[in-house]
């Protein structure tokens, strides 16, 4: 991949490829292994000993990063009457009804989160070709399709972020920013494999965390040993 260029060349040459680390050792490399020159986010990648082939093995869901994401998040809302009100009273960017499904069906996406108000769904279905390809689809497992339209946009600005396993039992989620304290992005990561773990199907056979990985936007893979998944002193201090 020629853009990751001499920087990244550099970096990888200065660890081991196939070593596996504590969690606060993995993060510390991803931090010194990011040369990009902007605030690169850090990315959690977990694959999971689930079939996602079976329905009943999807793992989805949503989690609180207590340090935050680091980015702003853009939420629109798919609502009408006095929950449209709520939604923009809580920060929502975006806020409308028939009018914003036209909107989207003509290219609009400039936004993260997608809640919707139950009684709109029918309509928000309609645009399953566009949000589902993009993971916008909003759905009641992941708290965005819901009456209580305020809370799910104070929830998602406030640093919530959403999950779900891809097809291979892969699921990716952000931690934050490089510029991060190591503290902070260890908060965020162990919030993120405790409800991954809360979230582990009955049916779920073997080996639950199979594989963990972080790195940095143009950073390459760093992995945590699965076996040391949890060994996280309380970095208070750090």
């Amino acid at each position: 991949m020629t853009h990751h260029g001499k920087r990244y060349q550099d970096a990888v040459k200065r660890y081991d490829k196939q070593a596996a680390h504590e969690p606060a050792e993995a993060l510390e490399l991803v931090k010194s292994l990011a040369g990009a020159k902007f605030d690169e986010t850090v990315e959690l990648a977990v694959r999971l000993g689930v079939d996602p082939r079976k329905a009943d093995q999807v793992v989805r869901g949503t989690v609180t990063l207590p340090a935050g994401t680091g980015r702003e998040t853009r939420v629109a809302v798919f609502a009408g009457g006095d929950k449209a009100a709520e939604a923009r009273e809580a920060g929502a960017d975006v806020v409308g009804a028939d009018d914003l499904v036209a909107q989207v069906e003509g290219g609009f996406l400039d936004f993260d989160v997608v809640i919707a108000t139950p009684d709109l769904m029918p309509q928000v279905g309609k645009l399953g070709r566009v949000l589902g390809p993009r993971k916008l689809m909003p759905n009641p497992k992941a708290g965005t399709v819901t009456n209580d339209v305020g809370k799910a946009v104070r929830d998602f600005k406030g640093g919530m972020v959403e999950f779900r396993t891809d097809r291979y039992g892969n699921v990716q989620v952000p931690i934050g920013k490089v510029s991060f304290e190591l503290s902070g992005l260890l908060a965020n990561y162990l919030a993120v494999i405790e409800e991954l773990e809360r979230n582990k199907p009955a049916s779920a056979k073997g080996r639950y965390l199979r594989k963990i990985v972080v790195s940095s936007t143009m950073g390459p893979g760093v992995r945590i040993d699965p076996q040391k998944a949890h060994l996280v002193e309380r970095h208070s201090a750090a």
